[in-house]
């Protein structure tokens, strides 16, 4: 089984409901990229289609690929190399489809609750383990747009903590998400 994950930032959601184009944050690339090499992600795509917000994402990427960064630190290039900055979802899964021989099965994170039908976490890890290629689709800014919702194979139920307050970091969303996905990795 191989999993990509994708930061969405488009189609999504702004405060007052509107779809929106969100902006890429130096952050995000940093611990999600970080993330993706952590769980074993053979790919983490930024998904924007801004020619400035791409180019923006991919200086970042360079000083820490090629630049100076990747002298300094030679971990930080390690996951920064698994980011792929692409213009749209499809592109992303077709890039997949090329690589893997096959469309990869769409898992989509969402923190509303009101959203049907949801996968369990149990449930996912089936999934995924079941699959050839999975993508796990995180959006940014209030939240996926719900065109892009109804396309996803599976939409993951939202994590919930012990308050009613439910506005996690995409960061903090996608590290919860992958450790419950995926088992811990155990010495020999």
């Amino acid at each position: 089984m191989s999993f990509y994950i994708g930061l969405l930032h488009y189609p999504v959601y702004n405060r007052k409901g509107e779809v929106i184009i969100s902006a890429i944050t130096n952050l995000d690339l940093h611990d999600l990229a970080r993330l993706a090499r952590t769980y074993g992600a053979r790919r983490f795509y930024v998904i924007n289609p801004l020619i400035e917000q791409q180019n923006l994402a991919r200086n970042i990427c360079r000083h820490w690929v090629s630049g100076y960064g990747a002298h300094y630190n030679k971990d930080r290039q390690e996951a920064m190399s698994l980011i792929s900055v692409i213009p749209t979802l499809e592109l992303s899964i077709a890039e997949i489809k090329n690589s893997e021989g096959e469309i990869p099965t769409l898992l989509l994170t969402d923190a509303g609750r009101d959203k049907g039908q949801r996968v369990t976490y149990n449930m996912a890890r089936e999934i995924v383990a079941s699959r050839k290629a999975v993508m796990i689709l995180f959006g940014t800014a209030w939240g996926i747009a719900e065109e892009l919702i109804r396309k996803a194979d599976y939409l993951l139920e939202p994590i919930l903590g012990v308050s009613n307050y439910n506005h996690l970091s995409v960061r903090t969303a996608a590290a919860i998400t992958l450790d419950r996905l995926f088992p811990p990795f155990v010495e020999p």
